[in-house]
């Protein structure tokens, strides 16, 4: 057969097969225009999940009715005119497919005004045939409409799903926009009906948006569990919130990622999130995190994915280490009780301008804290030990010793620290504390296994990683690349513990092993630390491995169900929960602890009603 040009209307519906997904895919391309034109309010209406309708109306800049035409031309933007350009691209549409591709595959129609001009002008497109400008009433800034979405393309048309479920996709779509411009006013509407609006609010001076809008898109739980994230280095900025371990989620259905303000799928990113919660995070469960990276536009190349999903950053091990590092500290930074004393009252946490459950900087990493709890005679029955009581003796045994670590600064008032004064413990598993404003309960078996880990994890770290070497070299075989890799990443592998040096083209020659790592599968942990390597420019395998190895020997040393604890034994548990790192959770993600406010237990016995 021979070889021929494709008529422009088959280019354009080619192409609306990589840019126009489903309806979704519709609404994310008019609506990044119309916030690229400057808009402040965007009404989006839709029929039928989109499918039958799709109208996206802003209030931005509009343009000449001359430009209608170039429009939905292929390859045609204003956002670009240069290579230059391309790579330091700042807007969210710049490559000119989105109109036409989407004017191939429906009944399509854009009316604009400036504000300079008398009045509008509008341009239909049936099915990729362009009509005549014609002029239109029509305020200041862009009117699109999409109809029949497929109807020229029945194969396409079979693959939409239910109205309910096209529908689902596009409120997800924009609740993700909405978290990320909350400057900006959307109103959405489906079948005539009014079904969600994002009120527009003000910046705040700690960050992109306000509490409020992170509460109407993600819930107010999410609000009062979030740790505000701020952190800025080698040209790197993250900021945004994650949710305490506490707040996780079965599926990964609240995972937000910006790059520059683009919403971007990015698997080097999500590793490091992973990495840094999987201290903490339970088996099984997914983190739930709005995260914003900004980076100088000509460090990632945002032009690799047609819908614009995907980026590709120039240093992705850099980007990589500074997720990781940043969230990883972020998260060492809580400490068992911290959300036991902060505000009750949920519209004082998430007024506008204040970071919800901002996290502390981290102090002291696992310190070992005396049992400064007061003195507890032979016949004193726990129950009957009044909080009083307990904070006198505590203030004085504890005024009396030199070597006191700070006391906790969480009600400095009533003098009652964060999780409280101990005054039983229920079936030999639970410590019941009194604290300033309710009761807190502790499972004493996973806090003293975090407490414990924790510990040997600073011990294990100020000695450095100890090497053992092999008595005769062992001889891997791996692939070329991998090979490659190897001998490129010596002094890495080095760091890690592994002496590793090329025995020919697919074989490796494994002369030292981490020494405490060295009784496990170290062939199989060397490749896997390779693989990483390769796809992500480091490797935690080994802190993993010794973690997990340092997580069992801290199980088998905490303290077991059934053991009885004195008053002073319990007091010196929870003084050493609220100094140690990650104490919210044991080494397994569980929770360590609950907190029961006074209001709430009143609730349980209809007090006040």
């Amino acid at each position: 057969m021979a070889i021929r040009q494709l008529p422009d209307t088959l280019i354009n519906q080619i192409a609306a097969g990589e840019v126009v997904e489903r309806p979704a895919s519709v609404v994310k391309e008019l609506v990044e225009n119309a916030l690229d034109a400057g808009a402040t309010r965007i009404d989006i209406d839709l029929e039928e999940g989109g499918v039958r309708l799709i109208r996206v109306r802003d209030d931005g800049g509009g343009m000449p009715a001359g430009e209608l035409p170039l429009a939905v031309s292929r390859h045609a933007t204003s956002k670009i005119a240069s290579l230059d350009d391309l790579e330091a691209v700042a807007t969210l549409g710049f490559r000119g497919e989105a109109l036409p591709s989407i004017a191939s595959v429906s009944r399509f129609l854009i009316a604009t005004r400036r504000a300079a001009d008398a009045h509008g002008a509008a341009l239909a497109v049936d099915g990729g045939r362009v009509g005549e400008i014609a002029p239109k009433q029509h305020p200041q800034g862009t009117t699109v409409e999409v109809r029949d979405l497929f109807y020229n393309v029945p194969a396409r048309r079979k693959f939409l799903r239910a109205e309910r479920t096209e529908l689902g996709h596009v409120e997800e779509w924009l609740r993700s926009l909405a978290l990320a411009r909350p400057d900006v006013e959307l109103r959405v509407s489906h079948n005539g009906k009014p079904s969600r609006r994002y009120r527009a609010f003000a910046e705040s001076g700690g960050g992109l948006f306000t509490g409020e809008r992170l509460a109407e898109t993600l819930g107010e739980d999410f609000a009062k569990q979030a740790l505000r994230i701020e952190h800025e280095g080698a040209g790197l900025r993250l900021h945004g919130w994650i949710a305490q371990p506490s707040y996780s989620r079965a599926s990964a259905d609240q995972q937000y990622v910006y790059v520059n303000g683009r919403s971007v799928r990015d698997r080097n990113i999500a590793h490091a999130v992973k990495q840094a919660f999987a201290d903490v995070m339970y088996h099984g469960r997914q983190p739930a995190y709005v995260l914003f990276l900004e980076l100088d536009p000509t460090r990632v190349d945002v032009n690799v994915h047609p819908a614009k999903h995907e980026v590709r950053f120039r240093d992705s091990r850099l980007v990589h280490d500074f997720v990781y590092r940043t969230l990883h500290d972020a998260l060492a930074g809580t400490r068992a009780g911290l959300s036991a004393v902060a505000p009750a009252d949920a519209a004082a946490a998430m007024a506008p301008g204040v970071a919800p459950g901002t996290f502390p900087q981290p102090g002291a990493v696992g310190a070992a804290v005396p049992a400064y709890a007061m003195p507890q005679s032979a016949s004193q029955v726990p129950m009957r030990l009044a909080v009083d009581e307990a904070r006198t003796a505590y203030a004085a045994l504890y005024a009396a010793n030199e070597d006191r670590p700070a006391l906790p600064s969480a009600d400095e008032a009533a003098g009652v620290p964060p999780l409280g004064y101990a005054i039983a413990q229920l079936h030999g598993i639970y410590i019941l504390s009194e604290a300033a404003d309710g009761l807190i309960v502790v499972d004493m078996h996973a806090a003293h296994e975090r407490i414990g880990y924790e510990r040997l994890k600073s011990a294990h770290d100020s000695e450095g990683l100890r090497t053992q070497p092999l008595l005769v070299p062992q001889a891997v075989a791996v692939s070329e690349r991998e090979a490659d890799v190897a001998e490129q990443e010596a002094a890495t592998l080095a760091d890690l513990g592994f002496e590793v040096s090329r025995g020919g083209p697919q074989s490796l020659l494994l002369r030292s092993v981490p020494a405490l790592l060295a009784n496990g599968d170290t062939e199989a942990l060397l490749r896997d630390v390779l693989a990483d390597l390769r796809e992500h420019g480091e490797s935690l395998r080994v802190r993993d491995k010794r973690d997990e190895l340092l997580s069992t020997m801290a199980c088998h040393g905490s303290v077991r169900a059934n053991r009885r604890l004195t008053i002073p034994e319990m007091n010196a548990l929870l003084r050493q929960m609220e100094a140690t790192e990650r104490s919210g959770q044991c080494n397994h993600g569980r929770p360590t602890w609950a907190h029961f406010p006074l209001p709430e237990i009143d609730r349980w016995f209809l007090r006040g009603r």
